[in-house]
């Protein structure tokens, strides 16, 4: 059997590392003996890096990569991918919303189809209203603009083939939005119906999905800019078509405009609209200014592993 790392990242995650480890540990080892449990400290505020830390003084299979803050879920995922050397690499979060267990049906599903990625995608999504409602309008706006149809409703979990994985860690983006690296990246990518439960609140709030939905937008496609230069073709093609109406109006009908209101709202219409072309604009320059400067998109602290 291949090697196995298994890469999950720490957040607010003391009461769950325990059983997650022992579940793991577990499942990996009705398939292989040679594996690997990655956990990658995102700046955790609890106990989360004391308990992984101990775990890795027991447990050679443990490494513990520990960040210097807090970079992001996302972040803290590459920078696991980056340090694991399997032949196969299963991702996964360390709530147990995700199931450990996951990793065998996996691991049969590529065999049997001899793919590079067995992703796990929910039929329906989980949690609340308000993480549904926001969790489909974020897919739709986000296919809309950026012209990509990634799948709805994936989950974090998946197992990955070394090959892909190498590709996958040569992007070097600052801001990342690993959804639609996942599927850019291509390879064989299978599908796994698996339901995710529900045992904490979510830590994406709505500003935060706000915050993921307009770095996805500016990350993977440059279409806001050229609806930005329709707007203005139509603005400029309506106004155009209104001064004749009220040049040819007084010319040949004596008609004068009236009504201020009419005016002020128009000003403060196309003021809105300016400066909301300009703000779309000012996103993507400040995208630019950040991958520029070229920094580490994380900062390992310190690795721990017996």
């Amino acid at each position: 059997m291949p090697m196995i790392s298994v890469v999950t990242t720490l957040y607010k995650s003391e009461h769950y590392i325990a059983e997650f480890h022992k579940r793991m540990t577990e499942t990996i080892s009705a398939i292989t003996g040679d594996y690997q449990i990655i956990f990658v400290n995102d700046g955790s505020p609890d106990n989360s890096l004391d308990l992984a830390v101990k775990l890795s003084e027991q447990d050679p299979h443990v490494i513990v990569v520990d960040l210097s803050r807090n970079f992001g879920h996302h972040k803290a995922i590459m920078t696991g991918l980056a340090h694991a050397s399997g032949d196969h690499v299963f991702l996964i979060d360390s709530d147990l919303e995700e199931e450990p267990e996951w990793l065998i049906p996996f691991q049969e599903k590529m065999n049997q189809e001899n793919c590079d990625v067995v992703y796990g995608v929910q039929e329906k999504r989980k949690g609340g209203w308000f993480e549904r409602w926001s969790g489909q309008l974020f897919y739709f706006l986000y296919q809309s603009l950026a012209g990509s149809d990634f799948p709805k409703n994936i989950t974090t979990a998946r197992l990955m083939t070394k090959a892909y994985v190498a590709s996958l860690v040569r992007h070097q983006e600052r801001e990342l939005m690993l959804g639609g690296l996942f599927h850019i990246v291509g390879y064989n990518q299978v599908p796994f119906v698996v339901t995710k439960k529900k045992l904490s609140e979510t830590t994406y709030s709505f500003s935060h999905r706000l915050s993921l939905l307009t770095n996805a937008i500016v990350s993977f496609s440059s279409k806001p800019l050229v609806y930005i230069f329709y707007l203005g073709l139509v603005t400029a093609l309506i106004s155009f078509l209104f001064i004749i109406q009220i040049f040819l109006g007084r010319l040949l009908f004596g008609q004068t405009l009236l009504g201020w209101a009419s005016l002020i709202a128009s000003v403060w219409f196309l003021g809105g609209l300016i400066i909301l072309c300009l703000g779309v604009i000012g996103i993507y320059i400040s995208k630019i200014f950040t991958e520029t400067k070229n920094r580490p998109y994380t900062i390992i602290k310190k690795i721990y592993k017996r």
